[in-house]
């Protein structure tokens, strides 16, 4: 009878009884199942919104306002047929800037005000393009001016007055390499979380600090020194990509303070979702969205992509706005990591256990605890 009670546990017993629904759902919340579920939705989303945001973006560039330059008697009526129909061509986005000499005109030019200097003259039009300021709008430029110049009998001469440079005739190598600071910013910080977890607060900012450099250093000297693909000004675009690597890394640990292991959501949001298409880099502002066109221009990978793009074509007319944006992120997000430190999940215990300060704490309690 004994024997037969041992071998048939009580129904009631913990391991005879089913498991309630909370019961299960507890276990499966505490598992590793739930964030893989989870991860795997966001996944798909994020790939899904990638594609879409650099399509939206890139795939069919729209003029929305183009600032052009005009010298000369612009009242004249093969003059006035011109602008008419290129505005027209051009979906009413062709927006003329009068300048009273040619000389004021290219100023305008090397401020990056206008992308194009229309100058009528007594028997033709000249019509100088800016592919540096952004080789997708002087071709549309170009590819607009000749059929209206044919269509109102206006002879036509169009040059490039400040052509891209020869190992990069699309205007591309800027956005890449300035892409490849954001993202590399931010994985590494990534990788500072996840392999040297440890760190205290001061030790991850020099740390992100020093990949940084040496990032930014290696991405300027494969590019110009290795390739040949961009004559940089070394040392300026240097400390530009890494000041844009430095601010993306410390976005991500932002947001690593505020959420925990959720923070790549909001930074590839931010930085690659957004920022990256509406940075001007690849298409340029004008032909962007005109929302996103002027957001990205506040965002870290817009602030890179201007200015290096200064740095490289129109060095002696350097703004503050981009690196005041890149600043301001970088200030904020380290203000917010230093301030709510506490909260980052990483770091060391600096307060160590002492040995005889309450019960159980002789040699061998001193022992368990080292061996934890």
């Amino acid at each position: 009878m004994d024997a037969d009670h041992e071998g048939h546990p009580h129904s009631g017993g913990a391991h005879g009884r089913h498991r309630t629904m909370g019961e299960r759902w507890s276990a499966f919340t505490a598992s590793p199942f739930l964030p893989a579920i989870v991860l795997t939705f966001i996944i798909a989303a994020a790939a899904g919104l990638f594609a879409g945001s650099y399509t939206y973006n890139m795939a069919n560039p729209t003029p929305h306002r183009i600032p052009v330059g005009a010298v000369g008697p612009t009242g004249t009526a093969h003059a006035t047929a011109f602008v008419n129909g290129m505005d027209k061509a051009l979906n009413g986005s062709l927006e003329l800037r009068r300048y009273p000499s040619g000389t004021a005109a290219r100023h305008g030019v090397e401020e990056q005000q206008v992308f194009a200097i229309l100058t009528f003259r007594t028997d033709r039009a000249d019509f100088a393009v800016v592919g540096a300021a952004g080789a997708s709008v002087a071709q549309l430029l170009t590819e607009t001016a000749l059929p209206v110049a044919r269509a109102v009998g206006l002879p036509v001469r169009i040059s490039d007055i400040k052509p891209l440079q020869k190992g990069d005739p699309r205007g591309l190598a800027l956005f890449y390499i300035s892409l490849a600071a954001v993202i590399v910013g931010f994985v590494g910080a990534i990788q500072l979380s996840v392999n040297a977890n440890e760190l205290n607060p001061g030790e991850r900012i020099a740390f992100i600090v020093a990949y940084s450099l040496l990032g930014a250093f290696a991405i300027a000297s494969v590019v110009d020194w290795g390739i040949g693909a961009l004559d940089l000004p070394f040392v300026e675009s240097w400390l530009i990509l890494a000041f844009t690597m430095f601010t993306s890394g410390m976005v991500f640990t932002m947001f690593n303070t505020l959420m925990g292991r959720w923070a790549m959501l909001p930074t590839w949001a931010l930085m690659v979702l957004l920022g990256n298409p509406s940075s001007g880099g690849a298409v340029s502002w004008p032909l962007l969205p005109s929302l996103l066109g002027h957001i990205g221009r506040w965002l870290p990978p817009g602030a890179s992509v201007n200015a290096t793009h200064t740095a490289v074509y129109f060095g002696n007319a350097q703004h503050v706005f981009p690196f005041a944006v890149l600043a301001g992120w970088a200030s904020v997000s380290t203000a917010v990591f230093w301030f709510w430190r506490h909260r980052h999940p990483g770091g060391r215990e600096h307060t160590p256990a002492h040995a005889g300060t309450g019960p159980g704490t002789g040699a061998g309690a001193g022992a368990g605890a080292s061996a934890v």
